[in-house]
Formats: C-alpha cells, structure tokens, sequence
C-alpha cells in the first residue's frame, strides 16, 4: 500500500524542496498548487525522474469549497487509502508598515495560512485518527515567533499557525499522531528574492541564507518514525536569529 503525503504549495520553493524529499522517503506525494500548473508538473517530473511517485492535485488554500471538493474527490479515488502526512506549507506575503497596509493584504495573508490550515487539516485529520497513524507539520516562520517589521499581517498568520500546532498536538497526540511546526528564517526562494541579501545577512548569526533543501530534510525527519515521540514543538531553522 502506498504512503501518501500531502504537501501545500509544493510546485515551488521550500514546497517543493520537501515534496521531493519526501518522495525519496518513499512517499507518494501529493503535491498541491494553486493554478501554476507548469512548475507543478516540473516537480512531478523532477521526482520521477528520481525514481518517486508524485501526484498533482490542485486547490486554492484560501478557498474552503475548494479544498473539500478537491480532498474528497482524492478520497473517491483512493479507496482504502489515507494520507498519512501533511505539511501545511502554502503561504503568501504582502509587506508594508501598517499604517499603510490595506484590508485585502491583511485578511488574504491570514486566510491563506489559517483557513488552508483549518480546512485542509480538519479534513485528512480523520484518517489520520483512524489509522492511529500521522504526521502533521506546519511551515510556521521565525516572523511568527519575533515578530518582524512591515510584517504584521504575516507575523499574525504564522503565530496563529503556531498556536494551532500547540493546541492540535494535545487533541491527538493519543492517538499516535504528531503535530509540529518547522519556523524558517531567511531561506533563498522565490519568496525572498526582492530583498537584499547580502544586507539582510548582517543580522543573520550564520551570516547566510538557508536553502530550501536545509528545511526539506528536518521536515523529513519530523515525518519519520524516529520522531515519534517529538510533537506540539517549534523548531526554528535560522541560521541562529529568533
């Protein structure tokens, strides 16, 4: 029988980093996007190149209707299979002071992190439960740990997430299935190519940057057997900052 692992926003950067690692692990990867179809069947590709097995499965994190609809028509042709992990890593950023930031920039970042928490958990935590059997792990971020400024919006989300993670990990820890949060700090993706590298490093210990595949591998290691016993934690991967 397979293992399958979902994985939100996975067609790129850190998403994909842990979509691929996971297929190594011998899951099945369900990788998740939004409507960048392209790079989404890039990362299939890549991981069957590989020698994994992936799937595509696209849905929008911010809209609930559509991660039922797509969820329960994965369930419809899997009969008698679970996904057993999901890493809730989709997110956005719309920075600015907020003084200046605008309603649509504040509510779209939380609701693409907490409703695409809310719903795409509430709806694989079942099998999950029913195995007796899983693996949950947020993509939180140091911003939602420290706070960091023009990041209010962003900062709010990912502590939120934190919250959610803590609570959560109490409801099903019996279960035998863990919850944890992963808190990236400055990793070199899409996301953070408008910033200034080379300033931002100042602040940073390790004076670098992380790399996606850094974050990819604790994430494997959360989703192992060998972490069964670690749940309801926030692991930052900072180059030291938080």
């Amino acid at each position: 029988m397979n293992k399958y692992a979902l994985v939100t926003g996975s067609s790129r950067g850190i998403g994909r980093a842990i979509a691929e690692r996971l297929a190594k692990d011998g899951f099945t990867v369900i990788i998740n996007y939004k409507s960048n179809q392209q790079a989404a069947f890039s990362c299939l590709q890549a991981i069957e190149a590989a020698g994994g097995k992936a799937e595509l499965l696209p849905f929008d994190v911010a809209d609930g209707s559509s991660i039922e609809a797509a969820l329960t028509a994965w369930d419809a042709a899997h009969d008698g299979e679970h996904i057993s992990v999901l890493v809730n890593n989709a997110g956005i950023r719309r920075d600015g002071l907020m003084v200046f930031m605008n309603e649509t920039d504040w509510h779209e970042v939380l609701r693409t992190t907490t409703e695409g928490f809310y719903y795409t958990t509430h709806h694989v935590l079942n099998g999950m439960l029913r195995a007796r059997n899983g693996r949950i792990v947020n993509i939180a971020s140091v911003s939602g740990i420290s706070g960091l400024s023009g990041q209010a919006n962003y900062s709010a989300a990912k502590a939120a997430l934190i919250g959610a993670t803590k609570a959560l990990s109490k409801e099903v820890a019996a279960r035998k299935v863990t919850v944890n949060a992963v808190a990236p700090g400055f990793i070199r993706t899409d996301m953070t190519a408008d910033l200034d590298e080379e300033e931002m490093k100042k602040a940073i210990p390790a004076k670098r940057f992380g790399e996606p595949t850094e974050v990819a591998a604790l994430v494997s290691f959360l989703c192992s057997d060998e972490a069964s016993y670690i749940t309801g934690q926030v692991i930052s991967i900072a180059g030291g900052m938080g």
